[in-house]
């Protein structure tokens, strides 16, 4: 059974979801939101983790936490897990390239799949994805092409990019 909290955050509604007791999904809009909604039974409910979740990341936002510790449930490839395994290793401020992760889990040529493994990451900001941009320091896709937010999260974090 998955249950959901919503919080305000300042890049907009994000929405929490937990399922068996573990963190699944941060949903950066409603309309992904919705869509997944309708596919799966969701009860609106607050749980310890949900709030939990909620203040760390309210933490985040405010500047106070560089890292979360929550319990996570990651659905994916084991390809897709590695990648989100490299993207925790990026400290708080700084980025990475797609190649760099690419190489770091010993697929260099693998820089598209990378970036689709980014893409399915279903925990943003939890696993930084935000923090892997183009090799020459630019932005690139975020969160369904939601570049503002990615460049929020950034600067939040004072990571340097080329703007």
């Amino acid at each position: 059974m998955f249950t959901y909290q919503s919080m305000k955050t300042p890049i907009g509604h994000l929405f929490i979801v937990e399922e068996n007791k573990k963190l699944a999904h941060i949903f950066l809009n409603e309309k992904s939101f919705r869509e997944f909604q309708i596919q799966h039974s969701l009860q609106n409910k607050k749980t310890a983790l949900l709030t939990e979740a909620a203040s760390q990341l309210e933490e985040y936002f405010l500047g106070k936490r560089r890292q979360f510790d929550l319990p996570l449930n990651m659905h994916g490839t084991p390809f897709q897990q590695k990648v989100w395994e490299a993207l925790c290793t990026i400290p708080y401020g700084e980025t990475r390239s797609y190649q760099e992760i690419a190489i770091q889990i010993c697929h260099s040529k693998a820089v598209r799949a990378v970036g689709q493994a980014n893409k399915a990451n279903a925990l943003p900001i939890i696993i930084p994805c935000h923090r892997v941009i183009g090799k020459n320091k630019q932005l690139t896709g975020y969160a369904g092409r939601q570049i503002d937010k990615k460049a929020f999260l950034l600067d939040l974090e004072k990571a340097y990019y080329h703007k």
